[in-house]
């Protein structure tokens, strides 16, 4: 683990002991600090005790005194749609409130070595875009590590070295309040409608993007540019025409005398000062199927390119992504039929993405619908043979996806998996993009997604796996 510097001899109190918070009190203590430890469930307190860590509710009365600060987990609202009573507690105490990634950046300012940082924020892709630049990066011999958002908690992570570069994904709850951050390389890979009860809507969800490139500056910015938040960003971040800090993503074809990076058609091309540098055929790569993966892997390229990676180096580990579970994951092909898992398609963009990624679809759809409803996947019916709807409330579902769509009620994964193989012919895919939350029925994504792959290899026949 990062022992966390600065709280030696300090009382330090964390609020939820889920992965995050027990990480963060590990650490904590690990640097000398006396944690005090809270959370609201038993399950987390008693874990929590078992480590032998001090129990104390931070909202009872006299209970944040004398203590230095409040790390707080992503999960816990500290502002909308109302500010959990710990919190509330902090601020009449006059006690700063701080996350694990606050404390790990705070942390590098005491190293005389630190090692390189990227951060990856976004609605869409950040989890493929980080850890395809992890892959990139240990593909090419350098030492990286994965953490934060995905994969392990950041101060979990054994002591980086000053020539290790540290993968961090980052959501919006982590960039929100967290008191430092100072990554070398920023990303942000698009911004859409997500999480806005927990921003107080759709302005705030981007403000809290949009801190990890204002609290100190990333020496390189790598953005998507296509929608209007992002080209506000970079404008705003760019002092020059050819300010070559700043990296551009697009799926259009580039412009400009900067340094850009387009997914188009297929194509990965880099081109810098006005001339084109590198070109990579994206077009068989199954790890990376789709448009929206062509534009992943993009940002993840741009940001191995900032860190001084040569496309030489960067080109052969494209090639080879595995992919990640739940993203675009290719589970099987049973009869000439594809079955692709993107359980994470958790909101409308990511699935109208899944949409444009294959040309005849089973699409398997449904579950706790969204605030905006799902009107702006209509314009990608195209490839839809058929939608399979699934959820406590499918009915209304199919109803709402509208008529531009053949839609059958199923209700559960099980009716739609089988019904959606019976129906598909070769060249078919059948595809999990469910445009919607999970928790009617699961309890993640994951679970979700797990559930689709289960059913899907309990199929007879299987003609390939990967």
């Amino acid at each position: 683990m990062i022992p966390v510097p600065g709280y030696d001899g300090a009382m330090v109190a964390v609020l939820g002991l889920g992965r995050t918070g027990l990480s963060a009190a590990r650490a904590l203590r690990a640097g000398g600090a006396h944690v005090l430890a809270w959370d609201d469930g038993p399950g987390g307190r008693d874990a929590a005790a078992a480590e032998g860590f001090d129990v104390a509710d931070p909202t009872r009365p006299g209970a944040l005194d004398g203590v230095s600060i409040l790390v707080t987990s992503p999960g816990i609202p500290h502002l909308f749609p109302a500010p959990h009573p710990a919190i509330r507690a902090a601020w009449a105490a006059g006690v700063a409130v701080d996350n694990d990634i606050g404390l790990f950046f705070r942390s590098l300012g005491w190293t005389d070595e630190p090692p390189r940082v990227v951060a990856v924020t976004g609605s869409n892709g950040k989890s493929t875009t980080a850890a395809l630049l992890h892959h990139l990066l240990t593909r090419a011999g350098r030492t990286a590590h994965l953490a934060g958002n995905i994969g392990r908690g950041v101060l979990d992570l054994d002591p980086p070295g000053a020539d290790d570069v540290v993968v961090l994904e980052l959501s919006s709850y982590q960039t929100e309040l967290a008191r430092s951050l100072t990554p070398d390389v920023a990303v942000w890979t698009n911004l859409s409608p997500d999480h806005l009860d927990r921003h107080g809507g759709f302005g705030g969800y981007a403000a809290a993007k949009r801190r990890l490139f204002a609290e100190g500056g990333p020496d390189r910015a790598v953005i998507g540019v296509d929608e209007d938040v992002g080209a506000f960003l970079a404008n705003q971040m760019a002092q020059a025409p050819g300010d070559d800090r700043i990296l551009r993503v697009t799926g259009a074809k580039p412009t400009g005398p900067g340094w850009t990076l387009s997914a188009r058609k297929g194509w990965l091309t880099e081109h810098r000062k006005g001339r084109q540098v590198a070109s990579v055929d994206l077009r068989g790569v199954p790890g990376l199927p789709g448009r929206h993966n062509h534009l992943n892997a993009a940002c993840a390229w741009a940001a191995a390119r900032a860190l001084g990676l040569g496309p030489r180096e960067l080109e052969p580990g494209l090639h080879d992504f595995p992919g990640l579970p739940h993203r675009s994951q290719r589970v099987a092909e049973v009869g000439g039929v594809a079955f692709v898992n993107d359980s994470k398609a958790t909101n409308v963009d990511a699935a109208a993405q899944a949409l444009q990624a294959f040309p005849r679809i089973r699409w398997i759809v449904g579950g706790l619908m969204k605030e905006g409803g799902l009107d702006a996947l209509r314009p990608h019916y195209a490839n839809v043979a058929r939608a399979y709807v699934i959820g406590r409330e499918a009915a209304a579902f199919a109803v709402v996806l509208g008529p531009g769509v053949d839609a059958v009620v199923c209700g559960d994964m099980a009716t739609a998996v089988a019904q959606a193989a019976a129906e598909a012919e070769p060249g078919d895919t059948v595809l999990l993009a469910p445009a919607a939350a999970s928790f009617d029925q699961y309890d993640s994504f994951e679970r979700r997604g797990e559930d689709f792959v289960g059913r899907v290899r309990a199929l007879r026949s299987p003609q390939s796996e990967s």
